[in-house]
């Protein structure tokens, strides 16, 4: 009977035993396979960072391709090198016996009581263009010269202005005419001849070989604004090139460019800048620009339609030639009285009298965002 008790005494303390060894190992595996509190946060703030990571990612804003010539060391801010009186007023042919005093201050190139939501290239910066083609030597500077003597010429004339106004360091642009206006109706029957892809092709790889921007002019005959744009599309996807609108060549049938004045409505232009829009967002590419030519009132018409967007900016230019003190006078009418966001201002090598210095060009008000010559 004492056995029997000895054996079952044995065989409960090795149950009791052994379920002692269950709970603890059970409780451990929990320990094990159950995170702290410290490796939950860990875990939750790396999921966090990766999210932030992404959406940083997906806000991030394409780099502008371009880099402005650096002013010299000796250049000074335009509050130096300009009197007190030329800090305050216009120049006195732009005022036209009027108030003198300036919308905005000197060096502003944005006109008044307008923003730029954009990051395009026209928000920090001035643009120095030189017009032309490398099909005609008698439409611009750029089908006188070898592709890199152009450049070397076109940054001699862009530092110049990044010496006089240091502050807004200038970007050196090309502005090629990709659809040349012609006299006769030629083999689509709309009075233009574009440029070939392959002198295209050449100047936009110029252009980012130089860390430069370039526009690509249409000049429109009885064509579209949109089918001309639409007709460069696959050069607009690059992210240096800009588009331009030369007005004055958009004729009527019958009629025909250079010896009809041309007139694009301002409908049009703005149908460009929106698809020019919806084509930067699409693509992700940096914000662009749209620049308008006008010499008169008649070629372009319906000012008021033309909006830029939040990646689209737009430069109004003024584009005659003649005497300079006349230049004021119509830069004021077209670009300062009838602002729409930015102005732009042209000069002719060979027809302006005198061809105005770039301490000329920045007196005046407000600034042009983009001077180009031909």
């Amino acid at each position: 009977m004492r056995k029997l008790l000895l054996l079952l005494a044995a065989g409960l303390l090795m149950f009791v035993l052994g379920a002692c060894s269950d709970s603890t190992t059970t409780e451990e595996d929990k320990e094990n396979d159950t995170p702290s509190e410290e490796n939950k946060q860990d875990e939750s703030g790396d999921d966090e960072n990766n999210d932030e990571s992404n959406e940083e990612e997906e806000q991030k804003e394409p780099e502008q391709p371009y880099k402005p010539l650096e002013p010299s060391e000796d250049a000074v801010s335009l509050d130096e090198s300009l009197s007190e009186e030329e800090q305050e007023e216009m120049p006195e042919a732009q005022a036209q016996g009027g108030d003198p005093e300036r919308s905005i201050p000197v060096g502003e190139t944005l006109a008044p009581g307008v923003e730029d939501p954009s990051e395009g290239p026209l928000k920090d910066h001035r643009l120095v263009a030189l017009y032309g083609t490398p099909e005609s030597e008698n439409m611009g500077i750029l089908g006188t010269m070898e592709p890199e003597e152009y450049m070397e010429k076109l940054k001699e004339q862009t530092q110049a202005y990044s010496d006089a106004d240091p502050d807004r360091p200038a970007v050196p642009t090309i502005e090629l005419i990709t659809t040349m206006a012609q006299s006769e109706p030629g083999p689509e029957g709309n009075y233009v001849r574009k440029t070939s892809d392959k002198n295209i092709e050449e100047y936009v790889e110029l252009a980012e070989e130089h860390d430069a921007l370039i526009m690509l002019d249409v000049q429109l005959g009885t064509d579209s604004v949109m089918n001309q744009v639409k007709s460069i599309e696959k050069w607009l996807k690059h992210p240096n090139v800009h588009l331009a609108i030369d007005t004055e060549f958009h004729v009527e049938e019958g009629e025909t460019p250079g010896e009809d004045l041309g007139q694009v409505d301002g409908a049009e232009v703005q149908e460009a800048v929106e698809y020019l829009s919806e084509l930067t967002e699409e693509n992700n590419l940096p914000d662009k620009f749209v620049f308008v030519h006008q010499f008169t009132d008649a070629a372009l018409t319906n000012k008021e339609a033309i909006e830029p967007t939040d990646n689209v900016e737009v430069a109004l230019n003024y584009d005659g030639w003649g005497e300079s003190e006349a230049k004021h006078s119509l830069y004021r009418k077209f670009v300062r009285d009838e602002p729409n966001q930015y102005g732009g201002f042209k000069i002719f090598y060979d027809k302006d009298e005198p061809v105005m210095e770039p301490e000329d060009v920045l007196k005046l008000d407000p600034n042009p965002s983009i001077i180009n010559y031909q």
